[in-house]
């Protein structure tokens, strides 16, 4: 709801709630009935006394509403409007950029989809094809849901340890969670001791062997599973715990050099056991 005074920007207040109900100038001008070309004047500020009846129609075909009386001093956080985030840029004529969309600053190639030498070639800024914009946006909405998805899931998205509930006492589990339950990342390790791999008494010596990191599809590349790894630093710097081995393939092992692991010289080879052949044979000897 937008609750309207003689202290608020109409234009501001148009813009915020198309923004929220993610509706374009032409979008909202066909919900209303009110003409693109008078909702564009008025969110400019050229329409400086707009009739009641067509700022009620906008308001409320935008899911806002108008209210007449005394104004509370301290608005409900409900009826306060977010102002759209990038209010203040402009395009290369000094026009705003669409309320209803997610504009970003373009400070190098890559920051522009229309840039699409900048993953080719290594290009010095003189021999660009075109010039750079001062910012972008993403028209496609199916691009845009996605990408606010994204934004959404890295806002929200919580981690922590499981215990109890009959795991193992050197069993470590940790999970990335959002905030209705859904689990979206999972990381497993357990302790050991490395004595034990010469057949030497325990002692009191620990290390971790990571197990695996799984990312739900869809929330890959948002940095969950990096913050899972970088969780279980933390409970190995707490637990005194110095070392942690892992055995990793293709985008792991992306994933774990940029947490800080290293290669290993003198690791053993991964081996495997195929207990019948592809065509359901024994293997022959």
């Amino acid at each position: 709801m937008a609750e309207l005074t003689d202290a608020v920007d109409l234009g501001a207040a148009l813009r915020a709630l198309r923004r929220r109900a993610d509706l374009s100038q032409r979008e909202l001008a066909e919900r209303s009935g009110v003409p693109q070309a008078t909702l564009a004047r008025i969110e400019s500020g050229r329409a400086t006394d707009p009739r009641f009846r067509t700022v009620e129609r906008l308001l409320r075909a935008a899911g806002g509403e108008v209210a007449v009386g005394v104004r509370d001093t301290a608005a409900p956080a409900d009826r306060v409007l977010p102002p759209v985030p990038h209010e203040a840029l402009r395009d290369g004529a000094g026009r705003r950029y669409p309320a209803h969309l997610d504009v970003w600053e373009v400070k190098e190639p890559k920051d522009w989809p229309g840039a699409w030498w900048a993953n080719w070639y290594n290009l010095p800024p003189a021999r660009w094809p075109l010039p750079l914009p001062p910012a972008t946006y993403e028209r496609n909405r199916r691009h845009r849901d996605r990408r606010r998805r994204a934004k959404e899931i890295q806002r929200t998205v919580r981690l922590r340890r499981v215990t109890g509930g009959g795991l193992p006492a050197t069993s470590w589990r940790f999970v990335a969670e959002l905030p209705g339950g859904e689990l979206v990342g999972e990381l497993r390790a357990h302790e050991r001791s490395p004595h034990l791999i010469d057949g030497d008494d325990p002692g009191e010596e620990r290390e971790v062997v990571l197990d695996g990191v799984l990312v739900a599809e869809g929330c890959r590349r948002l940095g969950i599973g990096r913050r899972l790894v970088g969780l279980l630093t933390d409970e190995m710097d707490r637990s005194g715990i110095r070392t942690a081995h892992a055995i990793a393939e293709d985008a792991g092992v992306e994933l774990l050099l940029a947490c800080g692991y290293q290669f290993k010289t003198s690791r053993p080879w991964a081996l495997r056991l195929d207990r019948r052949s592809a065509a359901g044979d024994w293997p022959s000897a």
